[in-house]
């Protein structure tokens, strides 16, 4: 099917738009995946799915689907040739550019995000430790109540700007692979569906799509999305261990856990990713974005 002419203040409000709705969701499923990824040697406190509640601010990743998708569907249109089918390489090259533009905001979102998801966790590592008569001078540790706000001040104060862009080379590595493999994929699924020449897909035919491409693209990234998640992750239990970098973190990784440990969260991961790009995908369909400009007051050149 041909990449029509878009309107990127449209993609973006659809983007924005799949972001708010899938992330709702899956937020539950995210959380259960953040913390099984960041389960170390002796710490294995989450052996299933189960979650506890968590308070995360929503719009910290509404933004970057927002990105992804319009950066996508912009690189689409100006790497085809007079409407054309795009090639399977330009295709590529079209994620790749989104993967990349959308990482100057999921690093600090995803930052965050770890941060206020992975605090269960060490509360959880904290009260074992006092229940096991683990005496701490001045009285038992209570973990603080952290907004995304209180933690973006404090990791300015401490470290500047760059301390919001903790692992971004890992986020590069795993957003730009997962791009390039999603969006053809999506693609060419989809267009299995279409109805004629030109014609959409139906919406459960891209709804379909996406959920294949995006549990396809999540699994395939998943040991890169493990290394990062331990990178961002600031606060450690008293057994685990801090890295300094991807190639640190791979090496310990492999030393301690073994290889079986970059697929922590795997099945997480894909039940995440795949109705929030399947929820995507059907808000372009729908045209959300789309409808909302046509309220707007024409201007007239």
């Amino acid at each position: 099917m041909a990449d029509k002419q878009i309107s990127l203040p449209a993609k973006l409000i659809n983007g924005g738009i799949a972001g708010l709705i899938g992330v709702t969701c899956v937020f539950p499923i995210d959380l259960a995946k953040t913390r099984l990824q960041n389960q170390q040697n002796g710490s294995r406190l989450y052996t299933s799915m189960y979650v506890q509640c968590a308070a995360v601010n929503l719009t910290l990743v509404t933004p970057e689907k927002a990105i992804k998708l319009a950066a996508n569907d912009f690189f689409r249109q100006h790497l085809s040739k007079d409407g054309q089918k795009l090639s399977l390489l330009r295709e590529m090259l079209a994620g790749c550019g989104a993967g990349t533009c959308q990482v100057i905001i999921t690093t600090p979102m995803e930052m965050l995000k770890i941060q206020l998801q992975d605090a269960g966790r060490i509360e959880a590592q904290r009260k074992l430790m006092s229940q096991a008569a683990v005496r701490v001078p001045g009285g038992p540790v209570e973990l603080r109540s952290h907004t995304a706000m209180q933690l973006t001040r404090e990791l300015l104060r401490s470290q500047g700007i760059a301390g919001l862009y903790k692992g971004q080379g890992a986020t590069l590595l795993r957003d730009v692979p997962f791009s390039i493999i999603y969006f053809p994929l999506f693609a060419n699924l989809n267009s299995l569906g279409g109805c004629g020449a030109d014609g959409p897909a139906p919406f459960y035919v891209s709804f379909a799509s996406g959920c294949i491409a995006g549990s396809t693209a999540a699994v395939a990234v998943n040991p890169v999305d493990v290394i990062k998640t331990r990178i961002q992750t600031m606060t450690r239990g008293s057994q685990e261990d801090t890295y300094g970098g991807v190639t640190d973190c791979i090496r310990k990784i492999l030393r301690q856990e073994g290889p079986s440990a970059f697929l922590k969260g795997a099945y997480c991961r894909a039940l995440v990713i795949a109705p929030l790009f399947g929820i995507a995908q059907v808000v372009y369909f729908l045209g959300v974005g789309e409808f909302l400009l046509s309220f707007l007051p024409q201007q007239n050149n």
